[in-house]
């Protein structure tokens, strides 16, 4: 906004003021906006970091704990291995012993040497724990000797898988599945091999019948001793077929499902490797390692639970995640409070920044009022000193209209505009002095800015777009309303000049209230009416100077210095103040702070005389009192004129002397007063004012009426509560005619009617 303003030499007091003044204090500044990515960047490090690196190690764990799982496999299942293939090589051993033990007898000569044959077998058996029993079986299958009983029972095994697959050459038969041995009555697997004839053909069988609970017992130690072993181990036939396991099942031995992966394996007579798959006979999930024993058509396999491994690694990560996210949740917590710590401050912030630049506004703008009182009573008198001036002119113009001169109507015209130039000049100066009537009313702001919006629309020009936000709850207001227009146009007119190329000009209301005890220069109920521009702002030097009246940055010829001054001279008079913020590039806001108001509209005296020109009496007897030599003239030959009788004194001593003198003859004589009306200036040297003079004529038994004329607001306030007319200077001279002729009519209707009262009420002009 471009301050409307010019730059004459100041007073010296003014320029005191200036230099005396201490700049307040910058507001710092807070980036709560870095702070807040920062803890929000810490708050999101807290979470993924140490997500990340559970996550990584979680991962890392698992893996691991597989690879330990698979690693502990293939070492037991070597073991095992190892196992197995010296039990089966001392099967193969003793086999072969027995054979040669039955060299070249049949069936009937082994049942002839039974006992014999029975003993040595009992001996070659009985040392070795898995050996539940060795026996020898003729060519249809009959049991012919065992080392468990003498004499053998009377057993056939012709019907056998393995008995038949070893007689048909089948190697895999030579370990049988487990059953249950008719001889020893207990669950066994048969290890056999086929005897000969002396022609080379078959002869029957001899069997060693090892025990699967010999393998478990193995595996059992092998595997720690615990029933609760994460691990398996298994003895297999190569078709599939379990020959031992552990931990021991439920049910009776089954084979291993054929679609399974180490079916397959085996199917395809893979030696070892390492599988995953699903256990039935454990109904769990297993890391299975396999051997193959040598070259005997057995496998045993060492399995690993992976529901034990994910136990422990959900144990493990238990442990961890409590380790890690124990403290990051505190860590959490104590970002995210901080965070909304961080919220409350900032909006705190801002109410205090905002409460702190109203407060620099107001206390700115009360120094400058404080400082424009000095300027304001040197303006005022200037001003004062421009109307008695202009009154001459006027007054000199008139009569020299009313004299008829020839010749004369361009010249006269020509002053009589320069006239209303000066006259409107002085106004402004007289507003700016704070000497300017006002006429305040209560204003419904919600109704009325509507209403003015387009004259501010006017004012702005059609490239600024204009923002109303008026709520419904804004306080009725106290003030003059011309001048709350004028300020709003002149506040507009700035803020189009300060946006050439087009903007936007808001106009807000909101209640505001300030406390006593908060100390500012403003106490109690306000509205404050705020009007800001998209400009490019002013520069620190120039807002200091902004509402100095006659102080401008435009052009010659493009501003009088008295906008902005009239808003604050406008709103100090009204009973608030007005302060200003700017920044280059940042716009301006201009907050008009106007007094909220509490009682009722008062009623206003009526502005139009009322005069009828016709059938008027002349001649009244005038007291004028004017301290101004040239003003007095030009009034009194202007009065004559209009055909009055004229007595003029230069102040209110003077005046206030002749009604004594004059009551004093009128108790002598009852000689009435020499006087009709009283025409007084207000403000003269002397005692007494205009003011004084009215209250005292007004005290008379005789009542005279008084004219009073005056340009200072505060004199203009005092006038109306005496109850007599009033001009405001500079006055229209028709005007005074039309109050003389209304005033003849009521002495005319009074000297009629002896018992009616000519005393006029007060009228303002």
């Amino acid at each position: 906004m471009t301050p409307d303003r010019f730059d004459p030499p100041q007073a010296s007091r003014l320029s005191a003021i200036r230099q005396n003044e201490a700049p307040f204090p910058a507001v710092p500044e807070h980036n709560f906006q870095v702070r807040r990515i920062t803890l929000i960047a810490l708050l999101i490090a807290a979470i993924v970091l140490p997500c990340a690196y559970v996550a990584t190690m979680a991962f890392n764990d698992l893996h691991a704990r597989m690879a330990d799982a698979t690693d502990s496999t293939l070492s037991t299942v070597r073991v095992a291995e190892e196992h197995a293939l010296k039990v089966f090589d001392m099967n193969e051993t003793l086999d072969a012993r027995i054979v040669d033990l039955t060299q070249g007898l049949d069936d009937k000569g082994i049942r002839a040497k039974e006992a014999g044959i029975h003993e040595k077998l009992r001996t070659m058996g009985g040392g070795y724990p898995q050996v539940a029993a060795v026996s020898i079986f003729g060519r249809q299958g009959d049991l012919l000797v065992t080392s468990r009983f003498y004499p053998a029972p009377a057993l056939s095994i012709a019907d056998r898988e393995d008995f038949t697959g070893i007689r048909e050459g089948k190697d895999l038969e030579h370990v049988s599945k487990v059953i249950t041995g008719h001889v020893v009555g207990e669950q066994l697997f048969d290890t056999g091999v086929e005897r000969h004839a002396a022609d080379g053909s078959f002869a029957g069988v001899v069997s060693v019948a090892l025990r699967p609970s010999y393998f478990d017992a193995f595996y059992r130690e092998l595997l720690g001793g615990s029933d609760s072993t994460p691990m398996i181990m298994s003895l297999i036939r190569m078709d599939g077929a379990i020959l031992a396991h552990y931990p021991r099942r439920p049910r009776e031995p089954v084979a291993m499902p054929p679609n399974s992966p180490l079916a397959e394996a085996l199917a395809q007579g893979r030696r070892a490797g390492v599988v995953r798959m699903r256990s039935d006979l454990d109904s769990d999930n297993v890391i299975l390692a396999y051997r193959r024993v040598g070259a005997y058509p057995v496998y045993v396999s060492c399995g690993y639970r992976t529901s034990a491994i994910w136990a422990a690694w959900y144990r493990h990560l238990s442990v961890l995640i409590l380790s890690m996210f124990t403290p990051s949740i505190v860590l959490w917590c104590v970002i995210w409070l901080s965070l909304r710590r961080l919220g409350a401050e900032e909006e705190a912030w801002e109410r205090w920044q905002a409460e702190a630049s109203m407060r620099r506004s107001i206390e700115s703008a009360y120094r400058q009022s404080r400082k424009m009182e000095a300027l304001g009573n040197l303006v005022g008198s200037v001003a004062h000193d421009f109307n008695n001036l202009l009154m001459i002119i006027s007054a000199n113009a008139q009569i020299v209209r009313r004299r008829g001169t020839p010749g004369l109507d361009r010249e006269l015209l020509a002053i009589e505009r320069a006239l209303k130039s000066g006259q409107s000049l002085t106004r402004q100066l007289l507003g700016v002095a704070r000497k300017q009537p006002l006429r305040n009313e209560t204003l419904a702001l919600e109704r009325w800015l509507p209403a003015c919006s387009e004259l501010l629309r006017a004012s702005l020009g059609a490239k600024v777009s204009l923002v109303m936000d008026i709520g419904n709850e804004v306080w009725p207001m106290r003030v003059d309303v011309a001048e709350l227009e004028l300020a709003l146009i002149n506040i507009a007119v700035n803020a189009r000049d300060a946006m050439p190329s087009g903007g936007r000009f808001t106009v807000r209301a909101a209640n505001i209230n300030f406390p006593h005890e908060d100390g500012f220069p403003l106490t109690g109920d306000f509205v404050q009416l705020a009007l800001e521009d998209t400009g490019g702002g002013m520069p620190p030097d120039v807002l200091a100077r902004a509402f100095e009246p006659l102080f401008t940055t435009k052009p010659n010829g493009m501003g009088t210095g008295l906008g902005l001054p009239q808003v604050f001279a406008f709103c100090e008079r009204s009973g608030g103040l007005a302060a200003l913020d700017s920044a280059i590039g940042a716009g301006t806001s201009v907050r008009l702070y106007l007094p909220r108001a509490t009682t009722a509209l008062e009623a206003e005296l009526p502005t139009d005389p009322g005069v009828e020109e016709s059938g008027v009496p002349q001649g009244l007897r005038i007291l004028l009192v004017e301290d101004n030599d040239e003003v007095a003239a030009g009034t009194e030959a202007l009065l004559q004129m209009m055909g009055h009788q004229v007595t003029c004194v230069f102040n209110a001593d003077t005046a206030l002397r002749l009604f004594d003198d004059a009551h004093a003859r009128q108790a002598r004589t009852g000689e009435p007063l020499p006087f009709d009306l009283v025409l007084s200036d207000i403000h003269m040297p002397g005692t007494l004012n205009g003011i004084d003079l009215a209250e005292a004529v007004l005290t008379f038994h005789t009542k005279l009426p008084v004219i009073l004329v005056t340009g200072y607001a505060e004199e203009l306030d005092r006038a109306r509560h005496v109850n007599v007319r009033v001009l405001s200077k500079p006055f229209d001279v028709a005007l005074l005619e039309k109050l003389l002729q209304a005033i003849q009519r009521d002495l005319a209707q009074a000297a009629a009617d002896p018992a009616a009262t000519a005393h006029p009420g007060g009228l303002a002009v």
